[in-house]
């Protein structure tokens, strides 16, 4: 079965634990519902978020979710000086018949910025 990825963004308004985890959990579930993807479909999380955010790995929101059989990596963004702050990024990689032509990208509150087109 053809593995696709699903991108998405959010942004955190101060670098706080709790923040940061309602936020990555607010994207990964909007991720879910705007593909409609079972768990167990999920092959793995890649998760990253600018270097001004250290307060928490975001990896816990997916496990607070129940994501505890998915393969989860977390890393540091480049620190790039024009980039979008205390942001928050997702690839989820999922085993699917889809085309990706059918995948929907999920961006949300700035992190629209980062990608107009969607």
């Amino acid at each position: 079965m053809p593995v696709r990825g699903i991108r998405g963004a959010t942004v955190v308004a101060e670098d706080r634990p709790e923040l940061v985890r309602a936020a990555t959990r607010e994207l990964l579930e909007a991720m879910v519902a705007a593909n409609d993807i079972q768990v167990k479909d999920i092959a793995s999380v890649i998760l990253t978020v600018t270097p001004d955010i250290t307060s928490e790995y975001p990896a816990r929101a997916a496990r607070d979710l129940g994501w505890t059989e998915v393969a989860l990596l977390g890393a540091t963004e480049m620190a790039v000086p024009h980039g979008l702050p205390r942001c928050i990024r997702a690839l989820v990689h999922i085993n699917t018949e889809r085309r990706s032509t059918q995948i929907r990208h999920v961006y949300l509150r700035d992190a629209q910025t980062l990608r107009p087109d969607r």
